[in-house]
């Protein structure tokens, strides 16, 4: 049966464009459901009391530390340049043997840290994470952190496959994957509902119940993921190749870029911790709002980036740095092309967007959400500009300027997150934020023309000079378009707020569209295209 299946898999030539469309399109549904999953958890849980979700946000802060720090930095930018190198010379046995033993020292490594985090889960909680929690709140963290132990074992041995997947061609279960677990938190989130009279669900377990519906999501992600492989002749072994000179290329690269991802994490920490100083209910807001400026940057920058990151390998693979440069500029201009309009619907929409997410006293979120304009562009655009150095495999580059970075924005987020009149509040930690996120982008920048002084050429600033003017008249669209359908006080659930925020987003992408269109913007073209085929295209009448 297996050679049957595998004899008639046959590859399919798809373009960037189609499989950028394919994680634009997964992203986009992942998200939707991202934030249904948080505005569930805020409808269905209270920001105060025992059940306070300043439990759940908590919780996530250390297994999310350790699987960004010992296994994401492998998953991707120190795995998949090698992987390209392995498919490039056509040993795709050599490749799996290669993805296997990552797989099997990073499913230890996990091992390990999940009996830390069993074992360990309320101090880390008390003592790191959020100090100030109550004492009935910090035991409920850390009994979600515990049900959360397993998870950075889950997710690595599914990034593992889905990057070996990815480097293949096959992003499919990749980007299904992640929607079955926000399916599976959001039916928690009903099932342990604890307002409206509700009990609790199954066992009175109230918001701990999130930690169960978080594990069952991470196990379905795991077997979506794991199908994936059917056909692509990979076999698991208990082997680790430590005398794999490629093993040990990959183990090199990771520290740095592991580093780099436990700084962002460290980072998170930090501001949870902070955000606990502040008040009851800060970690809340301020995670509400992190949340929705997250899925701008997955949905454009990291799903993109994503697409090209395979591409961007086999180029320096084949030897062809014209093309690596000339691929990544357009690719540069793309994500900024799509993520300023983005940007200015966000700031201009916050408050339909806070509202939509959270629906009772959503202006600090809002507030907030606003503040971190800065860093959803500039996240954005990290996702790429941090991939032309991992292509190159430089690892080092971007791990020092985190370093830097994180250091700025811990002492900024210190110093602007203070209790007013000395600070501003839980808003100076977005505030740092879009600071810090700026500079970092802007330093890898200089880095590269340093390093490539034909990389931005005359006509890429002329394009990003077109694609800034063609934003103007886009802000000036959505701000009109906000001004004539208000929020309003009564404006409540996802219908009416989802279709006050199409009635802004749809003329304000039509205008940004048209504008491009006239000012002989590339980005433009594909989009124009696909309409005047529809509307001109004979149609063959049977």
């Amino acid at each position: 049966m297996r050679n049957w299946f595998v004899g008639r898999i046959r590859p399919r030539h798809i373009s960037l464009t189609g499989i950028a469309a394919l994680l634009v399109g997964s992203a986009f549904a992942g998200q939707l459901l991202g934030i249904l999953r948080v505005h569930l958890i805020n409808a269905n849980f209270l920001t105060y009391g025992p059940n306070s979700t300043d439990s759940y946000f908590a919780a996530f802060s250390i297994p999310d530390f350790f699987f960004y720090t010992l296994a994401a930095g492998a998953l991707g930018v120190a795995f998949m340049p090698v992987l390209a190198e392995y498919l490039h010379r056509g040993d795709r046995k050599g490749m799996w043997e290669i993805a296997n033993s990552l797989m099997n020292l990073l499913t230890i490594v996990m091992a390990a840290v999940a009996v830390v985090i069993l074992i360990f889960a309320q101090p880390l909680i008390h003592h790191i994470v959020a100090p100030n929690l109550p004492p009935e709140q910090l035991h409920k963290a850390a009994a979600i952190m515990r049900l959360l132990a397993i998870n950075p074992l889950l997710f690595t041995i599914s990034g593992v496959l889905t990057s070996a997947q990815q480097s293949l061609g096959r992003f499919f279960f990749y980007a299904a994957a992640p929607l079955f677990y926000n399916a599976s938190i959001i039916i928690s989130a009903i099932i342990f509902s604890t307002v409206h009279g509700h009990t609790g669900g199954p066992g009175n377990l109230g918001i701990v119940g999130l930690g169960v519906g978080a594990v069952i999501g991470a196990v379905f992600q795991l077997l979506v993921v794991a199908s994936g492989v059917f056909g692509l002749s990979f076999r698991w072994s208990p082997k680790i190749l430590w005398r794999s000179s490629d093993f040990r290329l990959i183990l090199r690269n990771l520290p740095p870029r592991s580093l780099d991802q436990g700084l962002d994490q460290i980072e998170s920490v930090v501001e949870t911790n902070i955000a606990s100083r502040i008040g009851l209910g800060a970690i809340t807001n301020y995670s509400n709002a992190y949340v929705l400026s997250t899925a701008p940057v997955i949905l454009v920058g990291t799903a993109i980036s994503t697409a090209a990151f395979p591409q961007l390998n086999n180029r320096l693979a084949q030897n062809r740095p014209d093309l690596f440069r000339s691929d990544f500029l357009k690719i540069f201009r793309v994500i900024l092309w799509i993520a300023l309009p983005i940007v200015v619907v966000s700031y201009l929409g916050r408050g339909y967007f806070a509202h939509m997410i959270y629906s009772n006293n959503s202006d600090e979120i809002a507030t907030i959400f606003g503040l971190l304009a800065g860093a959803i562009l500039f996240r954005t655009l990290y996702a790429l500009v941090s991939r032309w150095f991992y292509a190159q495999k430089d690892t080092i580059t971007p791990l020092m300027i985190s370093v830097f970075a994180i250091g700025l924005n811990i002492v900024l987020a210190t110093l602007l997150a203070r209790r007013p009149p000395a600070g501003f509040g839980i808003e100076g930690l977005a505030i740092a934020q879009s600071l810090v996120a700026t500079a970092e982008v802007l330093i890898l920048m200089s880095i590269m023309v340093w390093r490539d002084h034909h990389l931005l050429t005359r006509d890429f600033w002329a394009g990003v000079i077109k694609i800034l003017s063609v934003t103007g008249f886009t802000a000036m669209t959505a701000y009109i378009m906000v001004k004539l359908v208000p929020l309003t006080v009564g404006d409540k659930g996802f219908i009416t707020l989802g279709t006050k925020l199409l009635l802004i987003v749809v003329p304000t992408a039509i205008v940004h569209v048209l504008v491009s269109y006239l000012y002989g913007l590339e980005e433009s073209q594909p989009i124009m295209n696909r309409l005047r085929n529809l509307i001109f295209k004979p149609v063959q009448i049977q």
